[in-house]
């Protein structure tokens, strides 16, 4: 059986993450301290009390999660010998690196910070935006896209989860007119994302130069087991495809649904979700329910994910 294991991204997130395994495991404990010392801060205590308006600030969502999955990786025991391919959606490219051995964990926690903040300082509070659109395909969602875009503003897409998903962003008046086109197109959902971070649009140019020259201080090395990357769902095993994966993903389109397509055709027949939530596990059902998934996150997910192993 040929295994991927999945990291989250930002919206997966929540109070209380992490905790559990943090009551249940030595390795857990050690993962939060270790992470704890890295950032000068108790990470631990955010995740595990909040405040949640904190906790779903970007710069601090990034690190917290990649911690939490982390540890949630560790307690399974590193299964990489497991493993086939690794994957991560958007931040969790770089849990994924990290789980892979291709940035080591004090490093990986700082570096996340970093782009959590270049994120956040590239578009001023309130003028960008993010929405997902639920029941339009891709091609209709890139031509209203087109006609929501002018000169006060423009959108563009973002995220390619699944057949019937796709997340816009752009400037927050574009992001508006894109939602109303879509409701007009006949989208069965739209939601408003809980962010200001217009991810993965060219409004992130500025945050791509900050972190390519973060990156240039990491200690990178090549990976032990592929990545399937965002930007063009493609199979890397190199530190410097690596890199520059991460530094471009973040004003282009994450091809999700390409990477998953991209795994099956390696040959993968189980999906693990390794962290907290269960939002790539759904996206997997929207690309096809057929796939064979498990979630860990927690100390009943880590047992249960074992045995499967």
């Amino acid at each position: 059986m040929a295994t991927a294991f999945l990291f989250p991204g930002q919206g997966s997130q929540y109070v209380g993450m992490g905790k559990d395994l943090y009551d249940r495991f030595e390795t857990a404990r050690a993962t939060f301290d270790e992470a704890d010392r890295a950032l000068g801060w108790e990470i631990s205590r955010l995740c595990f009390e909040g405040p949640e308006e904190r906790l779903n600030q970007t710069e601090y969502t990034q690190p917290a999660l990649l911690v939490t999955s982390i540890a949630v990786w560790r307690c399974l025991g590193e299964p990489i010998e497991k493993g086939s391919v690794v994957a991560g959606h958007s931040l969790g490219e770089v849990t994924a690196l990290a789980a892979a051995g291709a940035i080591p964990f004090p490093d990986a926690v700082r570096l996340v910070q970093q782009r959590g903040r270049f994120m956040q300082e590239a578009v001023p509070k309130g003028q960008g935006a993010m929405a997902a659109i639920l029941g339009l395909d891709r091609k209709s969602v890139e031509d209203l896209c087109e006609k929501a875009s002018n000169d006060s503003g423009r959108v563009t897409a973002a995220n390619y989860n699944a057949p019937d998903q796709v997340v816009i962003a752009g400037e927050a008046n574009a992001v508006q007119r894109g939602m109303a086109l879509a409701q007009e197109r006949g989208a069965k959902k739209v939601v408003p994302l809980a962010v200001s971070v217009p991810s993965h649009s060219p409004m992130m140019k500025e945050a791509c130069r900050r972190l390519a020259a973060a990156l240039e201080k990491v200690p990178g090395r090549d990976l032990r087991i592929p990545l399937i990357n965002n930007l063009q769902a493609k199979k890397i095993t190199t530190w410097d495809e690596a890199k520059a994966g991460l530094i471009d993903q973040l004003s282009s389109p994450l091809l999700w649904e390409e990477t998953i397509q991209r795994m099956r055709e390696e040959g993968v027949d189980l999906f693990i979700e390794v962290g907290p939530g269960r939002v790539l596990s759904g996206l997997l059902k929207r690309i096809d329910r057929k796939l064979a998934t498990a979630n860990a996150e927690d100390a009943a997910g880590v047992e249960k994910v074992k045995e499967l192993l």
